[in-house]
C-alpha cells in the first residue's frame, strides 16, 4: 500500500510539473501571439502616418512659394484670371478629398487596432448587421452629393473659362500650350481648333512645358511668355518689325547661312532665306533662349546647337550641319549679328 501510495504521488507530481509546463508554455505562445499582433497594429499605424507625411511634404511642395532665381511653374501661384479660378477649385477639390481622407483612415485605424484578432476569439463571431437603412442610405447618399457638389464647381469653372466673351483688344497666338501660373492645359487635337484665354495680372517671364509625352525630346519642349506692359510692349514690336542689321564684316559668315541648309528651315529678313519650318532669325539674339527654351542663347551654346543639336536636345530634329571649324565660327559670329 505504501509502495502504491508513493507510486500515486509521484504521479500526481508528475501530471502536475506536465500540467504547469503547458501553462507555462501556452501562456510563451499568447505572449508571442500578442506581441505578433501589435507589430501588425504598429507597421500599419506607421504605414498610415508615412502615407500622411508623405501627403503633407506633397501639398507642402505644391504651395511652397519658388525661389526668384529658380522659378517653378505651379498652379498654386496663379498669375491670371482662368489661373486663380483652377487654383481656387483646386484647393476646394483638395479640401474635400483630404477630409474624405482622413475619415477613411481613422475608421480604418480604429477597425485594425479595435477589431484586431484577440486570445480566445478565435471562435466567436462578430456582430452582423444585416439591412440597416441609416447605414445603407449613408453609404449612397453622402457620395452621391460629394460627386454632385465637386461636378457642379467644376462645371462652374469650366463655363466660366471657356465662355468668357472675347474683347475686341485681345492678341491672338497660334501654339499647343500650357502655362501652369497663367492658364489651365490645353491639348492639341487633330482637326479641331481649341481656344483658351488669359488675362496677366503682373509682368515678368511665366514657364510652361510640353504635358503629354510627345518623343525623345518632349521633356525640353519648353515655353517661356514675357509679360510686358503695353508701352514695352509696343517697344518690342517696333523693334521687331526693323529690317536686319547688315554687318558687312560677317559676309562670309552669311555666305555660309546662305548656301546651306540652313534657308531651307529659316527666315532672315532681308535675304533669300525664308524657311518657315523653323524660327525666324532675323532678331535671333533679342531671344534668351535656343532650342525651345533648352538653353541660354550665348555664343557657345548656338555653336554646340549647330554643331551637334542632340547635345542640347536629344531627338531634336534640327539637323547636324557638319561645317569646318572656320564656318562654323563664321556662321556663329555672322547670326550674333542677327539683332
Amino acid at each position: 500500500m505504501l509502495r502504491q501510495t508513493d507510486e500515486q504521488t509521484l504521479t500526481g507530481r508528475g501530471l502536475l510539473k506536465l500540467m504547469a509546463r503547458g501553462e507555462k508554455e501556452a501562456q510563451s505562445a499568447m505572449a508571442e501571439k500578442h506581441k505578433a499582433e501589435w507589430r501588425v497594429v504598429v507597421g500599419r499605424a506607421t504605414g498610415i502616418l508615412v502615407l500622411l507625411t508623405g501627403i503633407l511634404f506633397a501639398a507642402g511642395l505644391c504651395t511652397a512659394t519658388p525661389q526668384p532665381d529658380n522659378p517653378i511653374p505651379s498652379i498654386f501661384e496663379p498669375h491670371s484670371t482662368p489661373a486663380e479660378s483652377i487654383y481656387h477649385l483646386s484647393r476646394f477639390v483638395l479640401a474635400i478629398t483630404a477630409l474624405i481622407f482622413l475619415v477613411v483612415a481613422t475608421l480604418l485605424t480604429y477597425a485594425v487596432v479595435k477589431f484586431r484578432n484577440k486570445a480566445g476569439a478565435a471562435q466567436r463571431e462578430p456582430a452582423q448587421v444585416y439591412g440597416s437603412t441609416q447605414i445603407e442610405l449613408a453609404w449612397t447618399v453622402i457620395p452621391i452629393l460629394i460627386v454632385v457638389v465637386l461636378f457642379l464647381a467644376t462645371a462652374r469653372v469650366i463655363h466660366a473659362i471657356q465662355d468668357a466673351p472675347k474683347p475686341e483688344t485681345a492678341v491672338e497666338v497660334t501654339a499647343s500650350f500650357w502655362v501652369p501660373q497663367l492658364a489651365g492645359k490645353t491639348d492639341l487635337i487633330p482637326n479641331r481648333i481649341n481656344e483658351m484665354w488669359m488675362d496677366p495680372h503682373s509682368t515678368g517671364i511665366f514657364l510652361g512645358q510640353c504635358a503629354q509625352y510627345c518623343g525623345t525630346q518632349h521633356a525640353k519642349m519648353l515655353l517661356r511668355v514675357s509679360v510686358d506692359s503695353p508701352e514695352a510692349f509696343q517697344v518690342w514690336i517696333d523693334a521687331q518689325k526693323q529690317p536686319m542689321i547688315q554687318d558687312e564684316k560677317e559676309t562670309a559668315g552669311r555666305r555660309v547661312f546662305e548656301t546651306t541648309a540652313c534657308v531651307n528651315c529659316h527666315a532672315v529678313g532681308g535675304t533669300n532665306a525664308t524657311g518657315r519650318f523653323g524660327p525666324d532669325l532675323t532678331h535671333l539674339m533679342s531671344r534668351r533662349t535656343i532650342a525651345a527654351g533648352a538653353a541660354e542663347n550665348t555664343k557657345e551654346n548656338l555653336r554646340l546647337w549647330i554643331q551637334n543639336p542632340d547635345a542640347i536636345k536629344p531627338g531634336s530634329l534640327m539637323p547636324a550641319m557638319q561645317l569646318t571649324d572656320a564656318d562654323l565660327d563664321a556662321l556663329v559670329r555672322y547670326l550674333e549679328t542677327l539683332q
